[in-house]
C-alpha cells in the first residue's frame, strides 16, 4: 500500500465507524424509549442500560450523560409526532378537516404515549445545553408548515404565512394538550379536539376567501380589519 492510499482507507474506516456509531446510538435510543414506556419518565440511566442489554459504561460511550440521551429521545419523539400527524392529514381534503385531523392525531399520540411525553417535556433534573422541547416544536412545526404551504400554493396564494401559522398552531395545541394530560384528561379527546379546531378555524378559514380576492391574503386582512369580510 503506498502513502497516497492510506488516508483514503483511514477515512473509509472512520466513515464506517461513524456510521456504526450512529446506528448504535439509534438502537440505544429506541431501547431507551421502550424503557421509558415500561418504567416511567423518571427512569434512571442504569435501568435504561439494563433494559438495552448493555452496561452503564457502554451506554455512556454513546451518550455522555442523561442530557444527551434526553436530546436523542426528544428528537426521535418529534419524528414520531410528525409520523402520526402526516398520514391523518393526508386522508382529508377540506381545510377544517386538516386542522381537526392534525389536532386529533396529536392528542391521540400523546395520550397513547404519556410516559414518553412526560420524559421529553418534563425533565427538571436534566442539564439543558439545548431545549429539546423547542427542537420538538421546530420539527413538528416544519412538518405542518409544509402542509400549510402546499394548501396555500394550491389556491394560488403566497405561502409565506405557512411557517408562522404552523408555529402558532403547534404551540397552541401543545400547550393545551399539556394541560389536558396534567389534569388527567378532564374532557374527552373528541371534545377537546372540537374545541381547539373551532377556535383555530376562524383564522384558517380565511384561506378560501382570500383566494377569491384580488391581492390574496393581504387584501383579505385589510377587508377584515375594516369589517368588510
Amino acid at each position: 500500500m503506498n502513502r497516497e492510499e492510506e488516508p483514503v482507507n483511514t477515512d473509509g474506516r472512520r466513515g464506517r465507524w461513524a456510521g456504526h456509531r450512529e446506528q448504535r446510538r439509534a438502537e440505544l435510543t429506541e431501547a431507551a424509549i421502550e424503557a421509558i414506556r415500561e418504567l416511567g419518565p423518571d427512569v434512571a440511566m442504569d435501568a435504561i442500560a439494563a433494559h438495552a442489554g448493555v452496561s452503564k459504561p457502554v451506554l455512556y460511550r454513546y451518550f455522555a450523560d442523561k442530557s444527551q440521551l434526553w436530546l436523542a429521545v426528544g428528537q426521535r419523539a418529534a419524528e414520531m409526532v410528525v409520523e402520526a400527524i402526516a398520514p391523518a392529514v393526508a386522508q382529508v381534503r377540506e381545510e377544517r378537516d386538516v386542522i381537526a385531523a392534525a389536532i386529533d392525531a396529536y392528542l391521540a399520540h400523546i395520550a397513547a404515549d404519556t410516559e414518553l411525553y412526560q420524559f421529553v417535556v418534563h425533565q427538571p433534573d436534566v442539564a439543558r445545553s439545548r431545549d429539546v422541547v423547542a427542537d420538538v416544536v421546530d420539527t413538528v412545526a416544519s412538518g405542518m408548515a409544509r402542509i400549510f404551504g402546499d394548501r396555500l400554493r394550491a389556491r394560488g396564494l403566497d405561502s409565506g404565512a405557512a411557517l408562522p401559522w404552523a408555529y402558532g398552531v403547534v404551540g397552541y395545541v401543545q400547550t393545551v394538550g399539556d394541560w389536558w394530560l396534567r389534569q388527567q384528561q378532564p374532557i374527552s379527546r373528541e371534545a377537546l379536539g372540537d374545541y381547539l379546531t373551532t377556535f383555530l378555524w376562524g383564522g384558517v378559514s380565511g384561506i378560501a376567501h382570500a383566494a377569491d380576492i384580488p391581492g390574496g391574503l393581504a387584501a383579505y386582512q385589510e377587508e377584515t380589519r375594516h369589517g368588510l369580510a
